[in-house]
């Protein structure tokens, strides 16, 4: 995978270390994102956890805002990618297309660290609003056109009933979302670990039901 990366202006004085350079800052940019926070993560700390030095770090990543952008470019968007292309390529029914987006979902990002953007950005979009528009526009919006295309597409096949495409997408996503946020609690309103994939199972199922037009008792 490509890493897009915004290069500093100015020459190093040493020559470029290997290509696979940007994705360990990467790694250790998503660790300390999580586990501090966007305001408590410090480029020293990453550029250490990478192996790296500091100047090497700004060789790639011209501030922390750049560093956070490309943590989620790599890791984040292009599954949304996938997802919008597995919409328009998927020939099953419509409850079969809402178990696999959302058992791929979790899977891929709500049981993995990346999980803890989500609630990094609910904690700390109010003081960072530049950061909080990057991720509205290119994980948020694109997250609700995703379910919304799904909706659509059930709805004109006759599967799906007659929903309201502005509310019924956020209302879909709100559950994920708030088990990604236990997910990262530390023990306030947290739900044990254990039992997220039991969680995610009754939720697809109430959806099921609550969408489909023929669902089955």
């Amino acid at each position: 995978m490509s890493v897009n990366i915004m290069i500093c202006p100015f020459k190093p004085r040493w020559e470029r270390r290997k290509d696979a350079r940007p994705q360990e800052l990467l790694a250790a940019a998503l660790d300390h994102f999580v586990e501090r926070g966007f305001a408590a993560t410090r480029l020293d700390d990453v550029a250490r956890a990478a192996g790296v030095s500091k100047g090497t770090l700004y060789l790639y990543f011209c501030s922390k805002e750049e560093l956070f952008k490309a943590v989620v470019r790599e890791s984040v968007i292009p599954m949304i990618g996938e997802a919008e292309g597995m919409i328009g390529q998927f020939t099953g029914t419509s409850a079969e297309l809402l178990r696999l987006l959302m058992t791929t979902w979790w899977d891929r990002i709500g049981n993995t660290k990346l999980s803890g953007l989500t609630k990094l950005m609910i904690a700390e979009a109010g003081n960072f609003p530049e950061l909080a528009r990057f991720y509205q526009e290119e994980v948020i919006d694109r997250g609700d056109k995703l379910v919304t295309a799904m909706l659509a597409r059930g709805m004109a096949r006759g599967e799906v009933r007659a929903l309201d495409l502005e509310i019924a997408p956020r209302i879909l996503i709100a559950p994920i979302i708030m088990m990604m946020v236990w997910k990262h609690s530390q023990g306030i309103c947290q739900i044990e670990p254990d039992k997220l994939d039991a969680y995610l199972e009754q939720y697809i199922e109430m959806a099921t039901h609550g969408l489909l037009v023929n669902a089955k008792a």
